[in-house]
């Protein structure tokens, strides 16, 4: 992953290029949105026809996946499209809130199937399995198909997507298992139970993209960044004497950047304090961290020493800073 890295070094701004869109599979994508979608008609399909929820229920937890995979494509297709003036970092964040809009509204799909399922434990429905089996089934195998083929890959949206299809494949074989249990038992009540685990399932989904996407939009700290290791390698930097008011955020899943002041000593040139910025970007590279800006002081600077901006006055810290 990290390969553009060293010769990324001498035009700094291919760096984040470089680092989170490795060959990203655009195409493979597109088909696997267009396969899913595919498995969504058959499921609802399946799902009215054999009146069974189970079905229904994954044909929402399928939703989940298109959204997963659209926005992968989406994020992917994105990434190549140049910023303007009026969007400086592109179009990367427009993903993020539809996916926050997309875990809302699977959140209430899975509410509709946990009143839905009540109101079948109550009055069991008669299920026909033979549609089941049919329906799951090819969900169950285009799904493993496209999870095999696109696993391994080490660009965070792709990984995602991957998990969606995988965890799909296995609740439409818990459907299949379902419908072998009603096809030898009778026993309907086993639509409804799958229905309700299907739609926790898609509801801890939805909680888990919801949680990101607010993290994200809050531009709060990357979950798989350390703030304190962040500084200690900015810290460690030959020449400089600490680091203080470090942000470091998220512009979309897998593109992160930095902003902090760093001390360096006043006799140093511009063109030593060059090198010294390098070396941190390269080390900032290797945690994940590609959009960087620093900002150069001697040591006489008027700011707080901590790491951190001083919290309850966020708004005038940054006044005096420019003063």
């Amino acid at each position: 992953m990290m390969n553009h890295t060293h010769d990324a070094h001498a035009h700094h701004h291919h760096h984040d290029h470089g680092v989170f869109h490795t060959h990203a599979p655009a195409g493979k994508m597109r088909s696997a949105f267009f396969l899913t979608a595919l498995i969504l008609a058959v499921e609802i399909a399946g799902g009215l026809l054999s009146g069974s929820l189970a079905l229904l229920s994954d044909a929402g937890h399928v939703l989940t996946d298109i959204a997963a995979i659209g926005l992968s494509w989406y994020a992917l297709k994105q990434a190549e499209r140049p910023s303007n003036q009026r969007m400086t970092y592109g179009y990367h964040r427009a993903g993020i809130l539809a996916a926050f809009l997309n875990a809302i509204t699977l959140i209430l799909i899975a509410i509709w199937i946990l009143v839905e399922a009540y109101r079948r434990f109550q009055t069991p429905e008669t299920v026909q399995p033979i549609w089941m089996f049919i329906s799951a089934g090819i969900g169950l195998v285009i799904n493993l198909s496209m999870g095999l083929t696109m696993h391994g890959s080490d660009n965070l949206n792709v990984r995602s997507a991957v998990l969606h299809m995988l965890g799909d494949a296995a609740a439409s074989a818990a459907v299949i298992v379902g419908g072998i249990v009603i096809v030898i038992t009778g026993w309907y009540v086993v639509d409804p139970l799958l229905s309700v685990l299907i739609a926790l399932l898609v509801a801890y989904g939805a909680w888990r993209i919801a949680r990101q996407t607010i993290v994200i939009l809050m531009e709060g700290t990357p979950l798989d960044v350390d703030l304190t290791t962040v500084a200690d390698a900015i810290g460690s930097v030959h020449g400089v004497y600490n680091v203080h008011d470090l942000h470091v955020w998220t512009i979309a899943s897998g593109r992160n950047a930095l902003s902090c002041h760093i001390a360096l000593d006043g006799a140093t040139t511009i063109t030593e304090s060059q090198s010294v910025i390098r070396e941190i970007e390269h080390r900032l590279l290797h945690l994940n961290i590609g959009h960087v800006t620093i900002q150069v002081e001697d040591q006489n600077h008027p700011h707080d020493q901590a790491v951190l901006c001083a919290g309850s006055d966020l708004g005038e810290g940054h006044h005096h800073h420019h003063e």
